[in-house]
């Protein structure tokens, strides 16, 4: 993702959720749940639907929680 865009509401998100897959697949972290959720999707009014990153192993917290560290700095 090169760009930063706004932070519009928009009612298509998938863009957005395959630009987070494709981010997360780069530090070979899948989140087999990721995607619209179905919920608010179907209920949006005012707010965008939400992403929903939904349950993952143990393992694939860590690499996660692994590569928001090294983003961070540390």
């Amino acid at each position: 993702m090169d760009e930063i865009r706004d932070d519009s509401p928009t009612y298509d998100i998938v863009e957005d959720i395959d630009e987070l897959r494709a981010a997360l697949g780069v530090h070979g972290i899948v989140l087999p749940s990721l995607g619209v959720d179905p919920l608010t999707l179907a209920g949006w009014s005012k707010h965008p639907p939400l992403v929903a990153l939904g349950n993952c192993t143990v393992v694939t917290a860590r690499r996660l929680a692994e590569a928001l560290r090294l983003a961070a700095g540390g």
